[in-house]
């Protein structure tokens, strides 16, 4: 094989492998975000519970006072119910304390529901706060093993540069100069292998008198269609099972 051809299909799958290792490096902001956003919900859901208990309790403290007034309504009026001279007032007394007495049950009931609102959503709040506990363990386990993983992704990345400068400062200037020409223009991808008289890359076929130059590697050829830098690799081997 062409020594500087061989040197560019190095160059070539280190720059590769680089260019994924940076991608996923890149996107490890994106996967803490996620994380965070998912914890966040959690805490979110944490707080509706806490802030439905709190309402419920408020109301219960608000109907209880309602109650203790009504309560002390009826008081007022049954005392009052002696000292009235007609029929009539007093008809009209016995009405407005049953419509206290009406206020006082509808409380009671009122009272009641929040009670059992509340014991669920008590709950409820003990539930979500259990959740929310498992969901901090494991934000903290994931965004440790985040970090981890960047931290390995970042010593790719410094290795991976060193071994694609070292490759490249191999190769000539006019080659190399070729090389990232090509790639600029086709999104990284400079060399391209070549398959049944195809370029793996592009898909384009090739004249048959080109492929069979191609398969000697003796040249530094581009595809007609691509201009990507080709070379041939021969396949494996098929492996045929005795009978």
């Amino acid at each position: 094989m062409n020594p500087d051809l061989e040197r560019l299909i190095r160059l070539q799958r280190a720059e590769t492998d680089l260019r994924r290792v940076e991608a996923e490096l890149a996107d490890a902001p994106r996967h803490r975000a996620e994380l965070d956003a998912a914890l966040a919900a959690e805490r979110a859901r944490l707080e509706t519970a806490r802030q439905e208990l709190a309402g419920g309790q408020k109301a219960r403290r608000q109907h209880e006072a309602d109650l203790q007034d009504l309560e002390a309504k009826r008081s007022r009026l049954k005392g009052q119910l002696m000292e009235v001279k007609t029929n009539k007032e007093y008809t009209a007394m016995l009405h407005e304390i049953e419509a206290v007495e009406r206020d006082i049950r509808a409380r009671e009931d009122q009272i009641l529901a929040e009670m059992e609102r509340g014991e669920s959503l008590t709950l409820e709040v003990k539930r979500e706060e259990e959740a929310h506990k498992q969901a901090e363990e494991r934000h903290r386990a994931d965004v440790r093993a985040l970090d981890e993983g960047a931290r390995g992704l970042d010593e790719q990345v410094r290795r991976l540069t060193a071994e694609r400068d070292a490759i490249a400062s191999t190769v000539p200037s006019g080659v190399l100069d070729l090389f990232h020409r090509v790639a600029r223009s086709r999104g990284g991808v400079a060399v391209a292998q070549v398959q049944d008289a195809m370029c793996q890359v592009c898909h384009v076929k090739l004249r048959l008198q080109l492929y069979a130059d191609l398969k000697r590697n003796e040249e530094i050829v581009q595809c007609p269609a691509c201009n990507r830098i080709l070379y041939y690799e021969a396949p494996p081997p098929t492996v045929v099972a005795e009978p």
